[in-house]
């Protein structure tokens, strides 16, 4: 669609006529004739009075309006089109150590292990995050950068899906793994930096520990939200029967709690599926997702075009009528 950014500087299109009644008239040149012996013609010249040609006065003008239509910046613009708002810069650490493997969670019904569950809902929550940067580190002995800050969310979420537990080791390096946060997010802007922890453990692996990885976390500005993940109880059958085992014994709630209330998060217990869920909607409460309802229109600026064509017509105002005199004395332009 065309339109123009500053159509009122229409409004100096009869500038020309006003300076033409405001200023005094400029005196003509006297005398009757320009003799050019060296051409053999004799060019007549302005005298007092005399009007200015009319086709020079059509070309002025046409250039005039050429001018300004230039400086009122035509423009083309295309059609909207959707671009994600830079909302927030948010880091899932997830761990995979060997403890994961426990099947204290259900979906569907089923039991199945606590990893398949978070993987599961955690896709899900990442989903939601439309307009924020998502990246994925994985943790067990070590932590590993799956997937950097991006806004293409499904990518995220299928190198979730196709994790595996011990795929970054069998033991638990929290520390480690808020460290290579704090270290991919220091550079984000401040407000928007987030990390959102979920294990099932202690940490029992790793250079950092965890009380300096939250001192750098406070000190960097990024708020950490963690997850603790395992049922309180589950029954297992043994050689000497049945018996009821709490599978969440080794799990370090007051770390993780210290963690997330020293750098402004919170710390969550997910027993469950369910709670899960409802800790990931409760999360998307606490920092809600950038607002995705806005559009751009592609701009082309056209003021080029006629500004080009003002001084074409200019230089054709000073050219036709001294080929128009050359015609009518028998002289072929040069």
């Amino acid at each position: 669609m065309l339109e123009l950014a500053w159509p009122w500087l229409f409004a100096l299109l009869p500038l020309p006529l006003l300076a033409a009644w405001l200023l005094p008239r400029a005196r003509g040149l006297i005398g009757a004739a320009l003799h050019l012996p060296h051409l053999g013609v004799a060019m007549p010249q302005q005298v007092e009075g005399s009007p200015v040609p009319r086709a020079r006065r059509w070309f002025a003008w046409l250039a005039w309006a050429l001018l300004v239509l230039a400086a009122a910046r035509p423009q083309w613009l295309g059609a909207p089109e959707d671009v994600p708002r830079s909302g927030r810069d948010l880091l899932l650490a997830v761990d995979t150590s060997g403890s994961m493997s426990i099947e204290d969670m259900q979906l569907g019904g089923a039991p199945v292990p606590r990893f398949a569950a978070i993987q599961a809902i955690a896709s899900d929550f990442v989903q939601r995050r439309e307009g924020d940067r998502v990246g994925l580190i994985l943790f067990g002995s070590r932590a590993y950068l799956m997937v950097p800050l991006t806004f293409d969310l499904k990518t995220v979420g299928t190198q979730l899906i196709e994790s595996a537990i011990g795929l970054a080791g069998r033991e638990t390096a929290i520390g480690d793994a808020i460290g290579l946060a704090v270290k991919r997010l220091r550079e984000r802007p401040q407000p928007q930096r987030v990390v959102v922890l979920l294990t099932d453990g202690v940490n029992t692996a790793g250079e950092l520990d965890p009380k300096k990885a939250t001192e750098l976390a406070v000190a960097n500005q990024v708020r950490v939200y963690t997850i603790g993940v395992g049922a309180d109880s589950m029954r297992v059958n043994s050689m000497f029967g049945s018996r009821v085992v709490n599978p969440s014994a080794d799990l370090d709630e007051k770390m993780l709690t210290l963690m997330a209330e020293q750098t402004g998060g919170r710390y969550f217990r997910a027993r469950n599926s369910e709670e899960l869920a409802d800790i990931y909607r409760s999360i998307d409460k606490l920092e809600p997702a950038a607002d995705v309802k806005q559009s751009l229109r592609p701009v082309d600026e056209l003021y080029w075009m006629p500004l080009g064509g003002a001084l074409a017509v200019g230089a054709l105002a000073f050219l036709v009528p001294g080929w128009r005199l050359r015609a009518s004395r028998g002289i072929a332009p040069a």
